[in-house]
């Protein structure tokens, strides 16, 4: 079950504050167009999600104890304690993971990208506001109706002055 093992319990916690973290990066880098935000957190993800498996020694003469760890963490470790064969484990998996977490930043940019505007006219997508004419005049839409001139009166003074309209 899930509460009866350590090990499943502190990775759903790794993964739920790894979601808190994922959505901090992206709100954080909101001052870049979308494409690279979109990449670079979505590398971050993978970096974080992908992972590598490890093995420590243990007390007893030539035993160890093999397990899987976030590849971050894996090449962290093997980093501090000079361990040439965990650091490089750890890193091809986290290159990997930053790798596809990019892909799946551009790949989530390609599907939620704006229509690109065609040169080719009117679609059949909706009426077109404007006639296929072959002047350059601008057009009005389609249902706009005929203008009307606004109703004058004339002041005291002789002069033509617009009326308002009051809410009573």
């Amino acid at each position: 079950m899930l509460f009866t093992g350590s090990m499943s319990l502190l990775w759903l916690s790794y993964y739920g504050v790894s979601l808190v973290v994922l959505l901090a990066v992206y709100f954080a880098l909101s001052f870049l167009p979308r494409l690279p935000r979109l990449v670079l957190t979505w590398g971050v993800a993978g970096a974080m999600w992908i992972p590598a498996r490890f093995s420590l020694p243990l007390i007893e003469e030539n035993e160890f104890y093999t397990g899987w760890a976030p590849a971050a963490m894996v090449s962290a470790v093997g980093f501090l304690e000079h361990s040439a064969s965990a650091l490089w484990g750890g890193l091809v998996w986290l290159l990997i993971g930053i790798a596809l977490g990019a892909c799946a930043g551009v790949a989530l940019w390609w599907v939620r990208r704006p229509a690109a505007p065609t040169k080719r006219g009117p679609t059949k997508r909706g009426p077109s506001n404007h006639d296929d004419g072959d002047d350059d005049r601008p057009r009005a839409p389609r249902n706009a109706g005929p203008k009307r001139a606004a109703p004058k009166t004339r002041s005291a003074g002789g002069d033509t002055k617009r009326r308002e309209p009051v809410i009573n």
